[in-house]
């Protein structure tokens, strides 16, 4: 299908170099590359150039409408088309019809997965695992490389602690060792071993830079952070990302300090191109370069098109400000060629990295046997298994077979649509496989099922169906209730103010409660919520995270012992919306918690004003979250002992070496995620209380205990200081070795 004469034309002169387009390879790029990209950049014209950096949307509009931009070369990339043969004939335009015959780089948002959906990122946070976010990514590259995308707008690194904001469940969550780690994996599995791999995708992370401290956690909503706190907390994550080759990066929405992220140098050039010395792409959000008018950091898309290059953004997503404004620009000398060549060259590298100009068309066949493969779906069931986080049990699960009869009751029972979560455009809900189907299958005729929805959907407010839900649970020797919410509460612009269970659902757990039956609650969601009145009715939890097209069964074996669960909590959970942003790696702040502060209702009639304590807290909802980072339980107990460290006092070019034994105590074989935190008591500026600097997953069988050890170099205790340097300072520091961010007991060096 592919002209090669044509494309062999436009890459004739591929060793001829110019003084003022070539720019010589920085470390680590390939020459070869680099000299085909000078040698095209020499045969462009300046229209060309900037149709390279211009994307647009199709959303399976008319071939015929994007003919004329693509054979002008005005079209660099289009975004939203899924279909390989259509994908093929705008490739075919683009290599055998225009003037240099430069393949389009077609992209699609794959979230968490293509067609065969995994847990929604946070869920997959909540696995503590990178090998599942590696094979999140893996299989969404393969399913989605076999309809012709070669790029996606993943993974989304922003740092998130605010459970309003919807968006954080495409992310990682609160922490940025968790976030740095897991996005990491998932760069690594879009893009597999090399970019030339057909099933390759392009990665981008995203959004940069700190749009997950959203204010008052609604989308799109502007952010004060300092150069400390951003550098100390929100670009760790994207700084993993790009070491592990993310071959784009995506502005984001919000403006920090006034600055919007599309026209903000210092993220752009300083951060990611000066000091990371990174050589991919950059890419707007949808826009994000034209709503700079509205923000009122540009006059006009004029100004728009001159700030954002000049700040070091490559491509604009379907603003079209670039293509209008940019001739003009460029003649005016108000953007300098330069620049130009230089976001070419940036988008450039990547095609040629992703094999496009040897390889641009798609086997319009291979879709048909790479989908929803059994393997995939499988993967899909391990990752929902390990994802699920048991936050109470007094021993009801896993369910035993003395229990003959069982009430499944909840709109999010048999919620085909919505258990895939956010951010889905290409799953299919025929494809899921809901809890209620699952435990059908699962139990067979030892076990009666009966199911009544008690609501239509997550928001539903009428209550007359809960009669038929209470009559079902009535008979019932266990009550089963699957509540939380739709996919469509959570995700972009879909931020809430409240965060409890909408509609009557809370209503219904009060009623289900009141039968006097073991009533376990299985929550499925796509944030923290504030569920603690509804976990006091239960005899226990299993929270789930949206959890894709597997869901259904990795519950049901969960429930049923066939699973253990091993998650934990990648954010905080808040007991009430009020203490919101609540995290674990606060500040201690002057006037820190003791633990014995008087609450509201044990205040003394006319207290005098300082009998509370003065210390930081709500009178009304204490000190401590529903549940803190890094919390889940299991089927059985786990004990650490004998926790050490190999020295006292380290240099700073030591490794300090922590070792310790880990025993399940109980009767199940079962999975524990060790995680290793550590407080630098003083510094030049204040440090937080707890930082997770390394966890491990332990498999145990009931009664077996292991030696086990974690290896931390000193320097990654290292920060951003007073000075903004990035150091590791001498000192004091604590160090604990547990299951979660609020237990263990602290171990004690220093560094000189």
């Amino acid at each position: 299908m592919a002209n090669i004469a044509k494309t062999s034309l436009a890459l004739c002169g591929i060793m001829l170099f110019s003084a003022c387009a070539h720019q010589q390879p920085s470390s680590g790029r390939d020459a070869k590359i680099e000299a085909r990209i000078d040698s095209l950049l020499n045969q462009m014209t300046l229209e060309e150039k900037i149709g390279q950096m211009n994307q647009i949307s199709s959303f399976g509009g008319s071939i015929d409408e994007m003919h004329d931009l693509i054979v002008k070369g005005e079209v660099g990339s289009i975004l939203n088309e899924v279909d390989a043969k259509r994908i093929n004939q705008l490739q075919k335009i683009a290599v055998e019809e225009s003037r240099l015959g430069i393949p389009l780089l077609l992209a699609r948002d794959v979230i968490h997965g293509f067609k065969t959906i995994f847990p929604i990122p946070i869920g997959q946070a909540a696995t503590f695992d990178t090998t599942i976010a590696y094979s999140g990514a893996r299989i969404a590259a393969v399913e989605a490389t076999s309809c012709g995308v070669r790029w996606t707008f993943s993974p989304m690194l922003d740092i998130s602690r605010d459970p309003r904001w919807g968006r954080l469940a495409e992310g990682y969550g609160e922490d940025p060792y968790l976030a740095s780690v897991m996005g990491a994996a998932t760069v690594r599995g879009y893009q597999s071993n090399k970019l030339s791999d057909p099933t390759a995708m392009a990665a981008c992370a995203k959004h940069f830079v700190g749009y997950g401290a959203a204010e008052g956690g609604r989308d799109y909503n502007s952010t004060e952070i300092t150069e400390r706190k951003l550098r100390n907390v929100y670009l760790p994550s994207f700084k993993a990302a790009a070491e592990a080759g993310s071959a784009s990066f995506m502005t984001s929405f919000n403006d920090n300090d006034g600055v919007p992220s599309t026209g903000n140098s210092f993220i752009l050039k300083q951060v990611l191109r000066n000091e990371w010395n990174y050589d991919g792409f950059v890419v707007t959000d949808w826009n994000s370069s034209g709503e700079m008018v509205v923000h009122g950091f540009c006059a006009d898309n004029y100004e728009v098109a001159v700030k954002s290059v000049n700040a070091g953004v490559d491509m604009e997503m379907v603003g079209y400000s670039f293509v209008k404004e940019l001739p003009e620009a460029v003649k005016r000398g108000d953007v300098s060629i330069d620049a130009i060549n230089n976001a070419v060259r940036n988008i450039l590298r990547i095609k040629f990295k992703l094999g496009l100009f040897e390889h641009p068309y798609t086997d319009e066949d291979l879709a048909s046997s790479t989908l929803y493969a059994e393997s995939h779906l499988q993967s899909a069931k391990d990752a929902a298994t390990k994802a699920a986080i048991l936050l109470k049990n007094d021993g009801i699960l896993p369910l035993s077979d003395n229990v003959k009869s069982v009430a499944i009751i909840g709109p999010m029972a048999d919620a085909q649509h919505d258990q895939m979560g956010t951010w889905v455009f290409d799953g299919e809900k025929e494809h899921t496989v809901t809890p209620l189907a699952a435990i059908k299958e699962l139990v067979g005729n030892n076990v009666s099922v009966s199911y009544e929805a008690g609501l239509a959907y997550s928001r539903d407010n009428s209550k007359e169906g809960i009669s038929k839900a209470i009559s079902a649970a009535r008979k019932a020797d266990v009550i089963l209730a699957f509540v939380g919410e739709e996919s469509i509460l959570s995700g972009e612009a879909h931020c809430l103010a409240n965060i409890g269970l909408q509609g009557a659902q809370s209503e219904l757990i009060d009623a289900l409660a009141q039968i006097g039956k073991p009533l376990v609650l299985v929550v499925i969601a796509g944030r923290p919520l504030t569920i603690g009145s509804e976990v006091e009715k239960a005899n226990a939890v299993l929270f789930n995270f949206h959890p894709g097209t597997m869901g259904g069964p990795a519950i049901a074996d969960l429930l049923w012992g066939k699973a253990v669960p091993s998650g934990k909590l990648p954010m905080t959970f808040p007991k009430y919306v009020g203490q919101v942003p609540i995290y674990y790696a606060h500040n201690n702040t002057g006037r820190p918690v003791e633990g014995n502060e008087v609450l509201i209702d044990n205040i003394p009639v006319e207290a005098g004003q300082t009998s509370l304590g003065c210390r930081s807290f709500y009178l009304d909802a204490g000190w401590e979250p529903l549940f803190p980072f890094g919390y889940g339980l299991s089927y059985t107990t786990f004990e650490y002992s004998d926790i050490a460290i190999d020295k006292t006092e380290y240099g700073k070019s030591d490794v300090i070496k922590v070792s310790y034994k880990l025993t399940n105590t109980g009767n199940y074989d079962a999975t524990e995620v060790a995680q290793l935190y550590v407080r630098d008591k003083v510094g030049t500026v204040t440090r937080p209380v707890k930082e997770l600097k390394r966890f491990e997953r332990i498999s145990l069988k009931a009664g077996e205990s292991k030696e086990l050890s974690f290896e931390l170099p000193v320097s990654d205790l290292a920060f951003w200081n007073i000075d903004m340097k990035y150091v590791v300072e001498p000192g004091d520091f604590d160090l604990w070795v547990a299951g979660n961010s609020q237990s263990g007991t602290p171990l004690t060096f220093s560094v000189k």
